[in-house]
């Protein structure tokens, strides 16, 4: 697209369904290989990725030429059929419904980095769930507590 510019800087935050902890230490460096890798064949800029073996976060630069929600969908998407293809785990993996999209300049870009890489040392103190409603309510957005990522 000639003549457009942009800058927006995403930190998205999924979970594995019913949050279940099915990321192992011994692949997980390969499916945020995996995950970098689809983000960056789709024409984004990918800043960080990090997460816990029940949740990921990722912040990248989103191009203009795809949306964030068809972005996403071929992410948890190809993913999944990843994890699964390469039977990383004893029966289906699949991601939980929805995601969590929030938007930052590119001055926070550094500590949002920070944040993402430094996940294990964060929830040592906070669950996943505290933390996800602290972003929330951090960007002021309302939400119901039956819709956030909870064990079903």
């Amino acid at each position: 697209m000639p003549n457009t510019y942009t800058q927006i800087h995403l930190h998205v935050v999924f979970s594995v369904q019913n949050r279940q902890s099915l990321i192992a230490e011994s692949w997980k460096e390969r499916l945020y290989q995996y995950i970098s890798g689809i983000i960056k064949n789709n024409g984004h800029k990918m800043l960080a990725i990090g997460g816990m073996p029940d949740h990921i976060h990722i912040l990248f630069g989103l191009r203009p030429s795809q949306s964030l929600s068809e972005i996403m969908k071929v992410v948890k998407g190809e993913s999944a059929k990843w994890i699964n293809q390469n039977g990383f785990i004893s029966g289906k993996f699949s991601w939980q419904e929805g995601y969590g999209a929030f938007s930052y300049s590119k001055s926070h870009i550094p500590a949002v980095v920070n944040y993402i890489l430094t996940q294990e040392k964060h929830h040592k103190k906070t669950s996943f769930i505290e933390e996800y409603k602290e972003l929330l309510e951090k960007f002021g957005i309302e939400y119901q507590e039956q819709f956030l990522f909870q064990k079903i």
